[in-house]
């Protein structure tokens, strides 16, 4: 509880101390919203005896947002059933005519209605047309690319990774970044801290795997658990595999079996990220899935 000293200190200005009053408005450092300026000269004067307690709220901040548990993957729902897409890609598709991925169950689901009434397959979100090669899905893929569609920039510059342009790479991932996009920030992430047609900088690579796992995105939150790891912070590389484990990453679960073993990961830790990871598991189970993967199977 705050004393009656603490309250009215608040509502003075840090440098010249002056109180707000109906013609002086006060404004928070916008950094860690700890003190408050009646002006940009008064901040710009104190910033120097400020400088240290904001950057360790800062830090302290940014580590709030970065370890909070995500609500899902940065997969999302399908957009047809509302169930969370499974963060292995094998089990969603992308369609090249409206640039959403739509899971394996409502896939299969649209085929076989489109068999039984005998029409031309179309697609279960947009109902275009299916692309009948692979060169008319490359138009679609542009159409939506030009007109700015997210995923599709993304795409474009993962492919550009893949064949070595890693300008044209670095040009589009950093734009799909920049518009919230987790898995453009992971990538940018894996080509600073491998080197992947960049010079290495660990610094811009934990931003971005910082920024993708913020956004859901369990490799990103399991390399930055690798890394504090190398840093020899593993209290920090612990909490990163137990969240990423409870999102249903295999790799982070087998780090903190591995570190169970080791005698780093207390066994209430381990026991529930098994029970997170087989949750994560299930979530993402329907039984329009299952019968997906039965017919794959039976192929």
């Amino acid at each position: 509880m705050m004393s009656a000293v603490d309250d009215e200190a608040d509502m003075c200005c840090a440098a010249c101390g002056i109180k707000q009053l109906d013609n002086i408005k006060l404004k928070n450092c916008t950094a860690c919203h700890l003190v408050k300026y009646c002006s940009v000269a008064c901040q710009k004067n104190h910033r120097k005896q400020h400088k240290k307690e904001c950057k360790k709220r800062m830090a302290e901040l940014r580590d709030e947002l970065l370890f909070k548990q995500p609500e899902s993957s940065h997969f999302g729902d399908c957009p047809i059933c509302f169930v969370p897409l499974s963060i292995d890609i094998n089990k969603s598709a992308l369609s090249s005519c409206c640039g959403v991925f739509i899971c394996d169950g409502c896939s299969y689901a649209n085929q076989m209605k489109d068999a039984r009434s005998k029409r031309d397959p179309v697609c279960p979100f947009c109902r275009q047309p299916y692309a009948s090669s692979n060169a008319e899905a490359e138009r679609n893929a542009m159409k939506l690319f030009k007109a700015g569609n997210l995923t599709a920039i993304r795409q474009k510059g993962c492919e550009a990774k893949i064949v070595h342009d890693y300008g044209r790479a670095m040009e589009l991932l950093t734009k799909a970044a920049n518009m919230g996009d987790a898995v453009a920030h992971c990538e940018l992430a894996n080509m600073y801290g491998f080197g992947g047609g960049v010079e290495k900088d660990t610094k811009k690579a934990v931003y971005h795997w910082e920024e993708a796992a913020i956004r859901g995105n369990p490799e990103a939150r399991f390399n930055l658990g690798v890394n504090a790891a190398r840093n020899s912070k593993f209290d920090r590389a612990v909490k990163h595999w137990i969240i990423a484990a409870s999102q249903g990453y295999d790799l982070a679960l087998e780090k903190l079996k591995e570190w169970y073993h080791m005698g780093t990961v207390r066994k209430e830790d381990l026991t529930s990220a098994l029970r997170a990871h087989q949750a994560a598991i299930d979530s993402t189970k329907s039984p329009q899935r299952e019968e997906a993967a039965t017919a794959d199977r039976s192929c």
